[in-house]
């Protein structure tokens, strides 16, 4: 056995998940390929949030098999440790892992290694093939929002200690790496046993602020970005940090999934539409016009014409920076599936729609107030015209005049004109 193959869905966390992956089978003495029918082994990262990305990933287990039918395939990730009935029948030469703590003594076998006798995932020395790295900080989520599956997959809520985080990120930085984006299942909850802030000391935590205070003074590291947050993490604290440091990008995601409160409690979320309001604005009294980016479910069961109408009141007040917008999907196997007052699929297009209109208007809005001013661009793609990630996250297209920064680069550019895509920049030289 000598090639390998990992194909990754899902988050960011998985994302980082396959390059420890990558990582150990490196150390076992595989070759990474690029296309499963050339590898001998092939490593299925799988995601199973929605219905559809349980989907995608047996799709995914079936073309393996079919391009590699004499490769060991290896399905691991979420979706095998739901312990559903949606992975069965593989046939040989198919390591189904449903203990994710089994994953690398499974691939030592395959490999036929002689590695400890109690092999483990590595911490990252390098993020390959990107020039942003992710750095998995926490683990697991014991929240149960009614639509979400994560709470079966990763149950066990965990976090990595500090130091070794800090390790870590030097490890990165030296690789080369001048952004590390800092990511968990439910990052806020950094430093605790539970999600619930019910359950954490005065219901706030202020552990993930110290972390990254002290990510912060690592030398070399020009960028520093969070994901995913919700409200209840923004504390005073925080964005003390985020003041007290420039290479903590002024960028927030947070999840509001709907601006009703009705949504939000069948969601079973722990927040309301105005601690969310509340802290957007706390945001924006911090930070210099900081991007503030979210997540929206549409057609949530129970969704009314009002209910909408608020999530489109709040998304204006709130400016947000870019939109993702999920149609909402029954997932077997969360209490959402079995909800009542299911939203008519045209409705929920016509809203979507609705939605991705108004995320497109407020991006090229958010955008416009930066034109003419200077920003620092992380190189992305250096191929044909290159392009890359602002501060604040938006896409900037360097103009097919001047220099060309090699990719992983940071440059200092000129916001010269804003577009439907991104704002197109000027590089400065001196």
């Amino acid at each position: 056995m000598k090639t390998f193959a990992i194909n990754t869905l899902g988050c960011k966390v998985n994302q980082y998940e396959s390059q420890q992956i990558r990582q150990l089978l490196e150390c076992l003495g595989l070759n990474p390929v690029e296309t499963a029918d050339k590898a001998d082994l092939v490593v299925i990262n799988t995601c199973c949030v929605t219905h559809i990305a349980s989907a995608k990933s047996r799709q995914q287990i079936r073309k393996a098999k079919r391009q590699s039918p004499d490769a060991a395939i290896v399905v691991s990730g979420c979706l095998p440790t739901v312990q559903t009935d949606e992975i069965k029948n593989l046939g040989k030469n198919a390591h189904v892992i449903r203990q994710r703590t089994k994953l690398a003594a499974t691939l030592c076998q395959i490999v036929k290694s002689k590695a400890a006798e109690q092999p483990q995932l590595m911490q990252l020395t390098s993020f390959k093939g990107h020039t942003r790295a992710f750095l998995k900080v926490q683990d697991g989520c014991d929240g149960y929002c009614s639509y979400c599956i994560i709470p079966k997959a990763r149950p066990n809520v965990h976090s990595k200690p500090v130091e070794a985080v800090l390790q870590e990120a030097r490890a990165l930085v030296k690789a080369g790496h001048k952004e590390i984006v800092v990511t968990g299942i439910f990052l806020g909850a950094y430093g605790q046993e539970s999600v619930m802030r019910k359950k954490w000391a005065n219901g706030q935590n202020d552990k993930l602020a110290d972390l990254l205070d002290k990510m912060s003074e690592i030398s070399g590291l020009a960028r520093i970005r969070v994901s995913s947050l919700e409200p209840g993490d923004v504390t005073t604290r925080l964005l003390d940090v985020f003041c007290k440091h420039h290479n903590i990008m002024p960028h927030l995601h947070l999840s509001l999934q709907s601006g009703s409160n009705a949504v939000l409690k069948r969601m079973r979320r722990q927040y309301s539409v105005e601690e969310f309001r509340e802290k957007v604005g706390l945001i924006k009294s911090r930070l210099d016009r900081p991007a503030i980016t979210t997540d929206i479910i549409v057609g949530y069961p129970g969704e009314t014409d009002a209910d909408f109408e608020a999530t489109l009141k709040l998304a204006k007040e709130a400016g947000f920076a870019k939109m993702h917008i999920f149609s909402f999907s029954p997932r077997s196997g969360t209490a959402a599936a079995s909800m009542g007052s299911v939203v008519n699929n045209r409705v929920i297009k016509s809203r979507s729609q609705i939605l991705r209109d108004l995320e497109a208007e407020l991006g090229y809005k958010f955008r416009q107030q930066f034109v003419k001013e200077r920003d620092t661009v992380l190189i992305g793609n250096s191929n044909g015209r290159p392009y890359g990630r602002s501060e604040r996250y938006f896409i900037v297209y360097l103009a097919k005049t001047g220099e060309k920064p090699e990719k992983g680069e940071l440059a200092t550019v000129k916001l010269v004109e804003n577009t439907n895509n991104g704002v197109i920049g000027q590089v400065e030289t001196g």
